[in-house]
């Protein structure tokens, strides 16, 4: 599978300006009990949704326009900040594609953790802070939960 790695993708200060504001206690994380499948059903994360179907849904998502100008999308489709709680244990959630058809992805990791995103041709992507991940979202994937921090943070973008 292919996909680019760019590590220290923001300046400094673009950077801390996003995870400032993802741990700021006016940024609303979501529940939600479903991560990759509805047949997944004893894992949870929290989730933010900054854009989804093609219209915003926060107030917040134009810190996210550093990201933005590196990714140059067309269109964009949802854009979801995602909070995996450290469970105790290692968890890696079911493969799955984020929509089913052709589409780019890219996850921006926020924090440093021993969790890490799994493609489907066995590479694991470590989450370090303020890395880049561009790959192909259409093509099966996982995310997994931490365990040495509170919790792994990133968000997901899907765009054309």
């Amino acid at each position: 599978m292919d996909y680019q790695i760019i590590d220290n993708a923001l300046s400094k200060q673009d950077f801390l300006n996003i995870k400032n504001t993802i741990y700021s206690n006016n940024f609303s994380w979501y529940f939600s009990n479903i991560i990759a499948s509805e047949n997944d059903n004893k894992n949870f994360y929290f989730i933010h949704c900054f854009y989804d179907y093609f219209v915003p849904k926060s107030d917040f998502v134009s810190i996210l326009n550093p990201i933005l100008n590196i990714l140059k999308p067309n269109s964009l489709i949802r854009i979801k900040a995602n909070l995996y709680p450290n469970l105790g244990k290692e968890i890696k959630n079911d493969m799955h594609t984020d929509k089913p058809y052709i589409h780019k992805g890219a996850l921006f990791y926020i924090n440093t953790n021993n969790g890490f995103t799994e493609l489907e041709d066995g590479s694991k992507i470590e989450s370090i802070e303020n890395r880049l991940l561009l790959f192909d979202s259409s093509k099966k994937h996982r995310s997994t939960h931490c365990t040495d921090k509170k919790s792994r943070v990133n968000i997901n973008f899907n765009y054309f």
